[in-house]
């Protein structure tokens, strides 16, 4: 077990960690292709170099530099203005799930570090790591492509949190969250699996991908735990 302050990354996470470490950069805004003129460019410059000299050799420090540089790279976007002015929507529905999809309708959600208490993950090859603790998806997406024909419902496809009001094409890696009593910030964009076929005709689930548009489900990590109740507030880019 790897901790990295309240985070625990088994040697599993630890490895797929680093293995997506660049797309983990890739994803940022302005992040694909690299552009030397960004501010986290700098932080993913440290990040490659930890992944090309120490990832194999020494995987703990490894990681331990690529988490505080996408931190880095995070802030410093953030102070270059590049996840826009703050936005308040509402959390519609909260779900948990003893592994599998879908997970089940609750009432209130009580967040750790690690993610939503009682939640499981039955893949932790591709789940589960910290920055995979919750899983938010948007309720009008969701409506989108149920107005289409789908057979989505909200948790269907194993998110967490269904959120209200919140502009879906602004919720992008890097960008923080106000849910209730918890802090998070967007880690990466959940790809889309065929455990969630059954949500789509045909069992084309690829279509909320998010080469397709702000359709995909996103990951957060827990910045602060705390207690999220379904009606509660959900502020995209909290002042500080």
């Amino acid at each position: 077990m790897i901790q990295l302050g309240p985070y625990r990354f088994t040697e599993q996470d630890a490895e797929r960690t680093l293995l997506n470490g660049r797309t983990l950069f890739d994803l940022l805004p302005g992040g694909f292709p690299p552009d030397p003129s960004n501010p986290a460019a700098p932080h993913r410059a440290r990040a490659e170099q930890a992944l090309d000299d120490l990832a194999a050799s020494n995987p703990p420090a490894a990681l331990a530099e690529v988490w505080a540089a996408w931190h880095d790279a995070v802030a410093d976007l953030r102070a270059a203005g590049a996840f826009g002015p703050t936005a308040t929507g509402a959390v519609g529905g909260l779900f948990t799930g003893s592994g599998g999809v879908p997970k089940g309708p609750q009432g209130a959600l009580e967040v750790g570090w690690a993610g939503a208490a009682g939640d499981r993950q039955n893949d932790r090859k591709n789940h589960g790591r910290p920055w995979q603790a919750l899983c938010l998806w948007s309720s009008e997406v969701v409506a989108a492509f149920a107005e289409q024909g789908h057979p989505v419902v909200p948790g269907g496809a194993g998110e967490n949190i269904s959120t209200v009001g919140i502009p879906w094409d602004r919720a992008v890696p890097g960008t923080e969250l106000q849910i209730g009593g918890v802090r998070a910030v967007i880690s990466s964009y959940a790809l889309p699996c065929k455990t969630t076929a059954a949500n789509f005709l045909d069992g084309h689930f690829d279509l909320m991908h998010h080469r397709h548009g702000p359709v995909s489900r996103v990951y957060a990590t827990v910045l602060e735990p705390g207690r999220v109740e379904v009606g509660d507030p959900l502020v995209l880019e909290p002042d500080a």
